[in-house]
C-alpha cells in the first residue's frame, strides 16, 4: 500500500525490513512468500527484476536508515510492515515487538498507529464486501 510512492532506495530497505519481520519466528513460510512477493511486485519491474530474498545482514542500520527519512516515508513503511502483520490473521508477539520497536524508532506515535490500523481494516472490510457482492 503506496510502496510506489517511495524512491528506489526505499523500496530495497522496506524489503529488507519487511524480510526480518516474516523471519522473526523462524524460515517464511509458503504463505508469507507469497505476502513478500506481491509487496515486491508493488514496488515496481525495476525492483522485482533484480531483488532476491535474502535476509539483509544489519536490520538495525535498516530501521536507522529510515528514521532520517520523512515523516510520510517512515508512515508508509509502518503501514506495511502492519499490513504484513496482518495479511495470516495470526497474532504473533515477536511480530507486535518488532512493529512497536519500528514505530519507537521512528518516532510515531500511539494515535498515528492506531489511525494506520484504521486504514488496514478498512481495506480488509472493503475487501470482504466486495467479494459477498460478488459471490451472491
Amino acid at each position: 500500500m503506496l510502496l510506489s510512492l517511495l524512491n528506489r532506495k526505499e523500496k530495497l530497505k522496506f524489503l529488507d525490513l519487511a524480510i526480518h519481520m516474516v523471519a522473526i519466528d523462524g524460515e517464511p513460510n509458503a504463505y508469507e512468500k507469497r505476502i513478500l512477493n506481491m509487496m515486491l511486485a508493488e514496488v515496481g519491474d525495476d525492483i522485482y527484476k533484480e531483488y532476491t530474498f535474502s535476509l539483509a545482514s544489519d536490520k538495525e542500520a535498516t530501521v536507522a536508515y529510515f528514521v532520517s527519512q520523512p515523516k510520510a516515508t517512515r508512515h508508509i513503511v509502518l503501514l506495511n510492515l502492519l499490513k504484513l502483520s496482518m495479511f495470516d490473521d495470526l497474532y504473533n508477539t515477536s511480530e507486535h515487538f518488532f512493529i512497536d520497536n519500528v514505530r519507537r524508532q521512528f518516532k510515531i506515535g500511539v494515535a498515528k498507529r492506531k489511525e494506520l490500523m484504521r486504514v488496514i481494516y478498512a481495506e480488509r472490510d472493503w475487501h470482504e464486501q466486495a467479494k459477498r457482492v460478488c459471490l451472491e
